[in-house]
Order: C-alpha cells, then structure tokens, then sequence
C-alpha cells in the first residue's frame, strides 16, 4: 500500500514536473513581463502600441526609409565638441579620436592597438556617393531655395556638411565605448535632466570609482519636467537596442557579421541585471514612441498641401513617396490613444512660457553633445535622432498653427526644412524598428531558456 502510494506519488511528481516544463516554456520573459501595461502620464497601453506598429506603420515606415528623399541626410561631422576637449580615448582616425596611436605606444599594449584598429574597420562612415547623387543634391538645393516653405540651417550651409546615404550606413555596435563613450550620456544625464534630488549609480561599470551620472526621480516633478527625462530616457534605449540587435558578433571568412546579441541585451534591460531599472527604460521607450507618433498626426496637414511635393527630380517617385507618406500620416492620425499635448505648458501663463523656455534650452544643449560623439557613425545617428525628436517637439509646441492653408496663401505660417522632414520621419522610424527589435528579443529569450 505504501510503496503503491510512492510510486503513484513519484509518477504524480513527474508528471508535475513535465507539466511545469511545458507551463514555463509558455511564460513570458521576466522583461516581457515587466514591459506590460497601461503607460503613465497617458492613457495607452503597450499591447496596443505593439500591435499597432507591427501591422500598420513598420512595414510601411521601414519603406519610405529606402526612397531617396528619405535615404540622404546632409550632415557635419566635423563640429567640435563645444564642452570639452578630446578625452584620449583609444578610438580611430574615422571616428575622429586622432590622439589614438599615440597613446596606443605610450601605454606599449599591442591589445588596445588591435581594438583600435577593429574600430577603424567598425565604425568608418562610408561616404560614397555617385556623381549622379552629387549632380541631384544640387539641384534639391536649388528647388528648396525657390520654394517659400523651405530655409536652411545655417549648419547645413557649412562647407563641412555632407550628404550621407543611410543606408550604406546602418546604425550598429561599432567598437565605440568606454569613458569617451559614456562621458557623452553622462553629461545628457547630470547636466540636462530635470531632476529635484540626486541618486547616484556608476558611470562606467568598469571603473566604478570614476564618474557617475544622476537618475531623475519622479516624485515631485511637474509633467513636462517627466515628459522630457522619458524622452532622453526613452532615445537612449532606443539606441541601445539598435546596438544590442546589431552587435559585432564573428568575423566569417575575414568579414565582420552582425546580428542579436542576448547577453547585451540582459545586460542593458534585464530587471536583476539593471536593478529594476531595465523595464522602466523600455517603457519610457514606448512614452517616446508615442510623443513622436502624435507629431507625425498632428503635423499631417502640412504635408497634405499639394506644393509639399518631396522633390528629387524623379516625377514618378516623388508622387509614390508622398503618397506613401500621406497613407502613413493616415494611420497615425487613426490611432485612438494619441498623448495629449495640450495638457502640458499649459498652467499660468507667465510660468508656463518660462518652463517651456527652460525645456527648450535643456534639449538644445543635448544636442549640442552629440557633437561630442566621438564616433563618427554613432554621432552621425546621435545628431539624426535628436534632430528628428527636436523637430518633433517643434511640432508639438510651435506657437504657429499647423493647418491645411490654401495653395496660393501668401502665409508661410509654420514651415519645415529638407533636413527636418528627413530627420524626423527616419528618427521615428529607428523608434519603430526599436519596437520590432524588441518583439525578436521576447522571442529569443523564450528560446534560450
């Protein structure tokens, strides 16, 4: 009697103990379990965002990316960093860090000569372009000067900008990091966030007892004051994942692969890894995707005008493109659980202006740091990004109204540059394809386990 109990018990066990493999197998990541739910300072819920990009704007926005209007983005690369001198970090002639082979000999490590020289492969900024581009990139410039509805920045007027075809320059794991590389979130972080008190966490987990950078707390911030740390918070995630997801992982037959990186990933967003901190980065991810996808909404009108034509010089693909562009407009007009922007700003008048003013000098100034990048390809993202959440923010609080004005208006009204279409439109698609990279992580990780 008793040994038929132990063995019904021991079967009963065994079979639990398959059964809680198999219930496990269907568990979601500790990450997936965590990045779940309704968004604070909005009404929308992740699921919906989810869903919304895979199967309306991805594959649209992935798309319009490849069009020429929308592949080329004039650049200079070569500001100098405005807030400090360059820092000796071990990095490469194409990054931009010239005092590398000098310190490589000083310190005598043939490894850091090594790592130098892989970076140089990694991170170059591939800047060929065909005679053919370089004859139409003149002539865009022409047309966008006889156009009333488009001005340059001064920036771009510079000798030292160039056109650089996105697609030749894929943003990836480039061998950038260390010191130089957090020295640059490190000032976005302390000197540019909101943030009532300090809570300090290392800088650089390497070297712990070096810099730190502070952590914005949430309990007596006012809303915008949230609003702009998610937005930093939400671009630096979204960055990380472009890297986690394209990392340097083998070179085959002497040519360097890259794909998803696991570890990385963990190390960046798992909850015990980040001490809880993971999760609320991804979130703050999906706070910014809904900032931008509201921009894109509201500035549509703009775009309906039939004298905002996307030139190229290619007839044909100029209308495809717009027409691309308006059917994307569509759908992010149609999603129900826009952010509202009204509720920000939006207090005592006088009070209001200057929180405004504070919030926008604090994003000028970060993208002021990019310049401070010290790869060239990573800045190059850097710059594109901030750009486009820069245009985005213009969008959402230009004190000119965005509306349908009649063709032959002799109102400007509010207006947008070559360059700031083509940031903002491929800056919000990185934020898509951060969302789709995520979706592949779940997957992998149920995988791995």
């Amino acid at each position: 009697m008793s040994k038929g109990v132990r063995r019904a018990g021991a079967g009963h066990g065994a079979a639990a103990a398959v059964q809680l493999l198999v219930t496990l197998s269907f568990l979601p990541s500790v990450v997936e379990a965590q990045v779940t739910g309704v968004l604070d300072d909005c009404l929308c819920d992740i699921g919906s965002i989810d869903t919304f990009n895979t199967y309306k704007i991805f594959p649209k926005i992935k798309k319009l990316q490849e069009r020429d209007y929308f592949r080329y983005y004039k650049v200079n690369l070569k500001r100098p960093c405005p807030f400090w001198a360059e820092d000796g970090h071990c990095s490469i002639k194409d990054c931009h860090v010239e005092p590398c082979p000098e310190y490589v000999k000083m310190a005598n490590k043939t490894k850091e000569l090594e790592d130098c020289e892989q970076a140089n492969k990694l991170g170059a900024v591939n800047s060929t372009l065909s005679n053919q581009s370089k004859e139409a990139f003149i002539d865009w410039a022409r047309y966008d000067d006889s156009r009333d509805h488009f001005c340059e920045l001064d920036d771009e007027r510079s000798p030292a900008a160039q056109y650089v075809d996105l697609l030749l320059n894929p943003e990836r794991y480039t061998g950038y990091k260390g010191t130089s590389a957090w020295r640059v979130w490190n000032s976005i972080y302390e000197e540019n966030c909101f943030k009532p008190r300090s809570v300090y966490r290392p800088l650089n987990p390497l070297a712990p007892s070096r810099g730190r950078f502070f952590i914005c707390t949430f309990s007596c911030l006012c809303l915008e004051k949230r609003v702009f740390y998610k937005l930093i918070s939400g671009l630096h995630a979204s960055i990380n994942l472009h890297l986690c997801a394209n990392y340097l992982l083998e070179e085959t037959w002497g040519k360097p692969s890259w794909g998803p990186n696991i570890k990385e990933f963990k190390r960046r967003f798992d909850p015990v890894e980040t001490k809880g901190e993971g999760p609320r980065r991804l979130k703050n991810l999906y706070f910014l995707y809904l900032i931008e996808l509201r921009a894109l909404s509201k500035v549509a009108p703009y775009f309906e005008r039939s004298i905002v034509d996307l030139y190229t010089g290619n007839v044909e693909e100029d209308a495809d493109t717009k027409a691309l562009l308006l059917n994307i407009f569509q759908d992010t007009k149609s999603f129900p659980m826009h952010f509202d922007e009204k509720s920000m700003f939006a207090g005592d008048k006088k009070g209001a202006k200057s929180l405004k003013e504070e919030f926008r000098l604090h994003f000028k100034n970060i993208s002021r740091i990019m310049d401070c990048v010290g790869c060239d390809k990573c800045r190059l993202w850097g710059k594109l990004q901030t750009q486009g959440l820069g245009t985005a923010l213009k969008i959402l609080f230009s004190e000119k109204e965005i509306q349908k004005l009649p063709e032959n208006s002799p109102s400007k009204g509010f207006q947008l540059t070559r360059q700031e279409i083509v940031a903002l439109l491929n800056a919000f698609g990185r934020l898509s394809t951060s969302i789709t990279e995520l979706q592949n992580f779940k997957v992998l990780l149920q995988h791995s386990r």
